[in-house]
């Protein structure tokens, strides 16, 4: 008995918890508050923005492209001859 009054206890909680939230999300006044605090977070950004200062470009020429087509230089290794001894 004490165990079904338990679970009734712990759904009833469970429920009224859930049908509050839902009736404070849905309702007009938080509606009216969401879209009042977009607005302003759209103006804010705006303001912002114009207040932003323009930073010009100091990035020409950084790059060096190497051309590496010269294969004279290149060496070849193979596994097994790297762990030969040279004695």
């Amino acid at each position: 008995m004490l165990k079904e009054v338990k679970y009734l206890i712990y759904i009833l909680i469970i429920s009224f918890f859930i049908f509050f939230s839902v009736k404070f999300y849905i309702s007009d006044e938080n509606k009216k508050k969401t879209f009042r605090n977009l607005s302003s977070i759209d103006k804010n950004i705006s303001t912002y923005e114009i207040k932003l200062p323009i930073i010009s470009n100091d990035t020409d020429d950084i790059v060096v492209y190497l051309n590496n087509d010269d294969d004279s230089k290149k060496k070849n290794f193979s596994f097994w001859g790297l762990l030969k001894r040279d004695d």
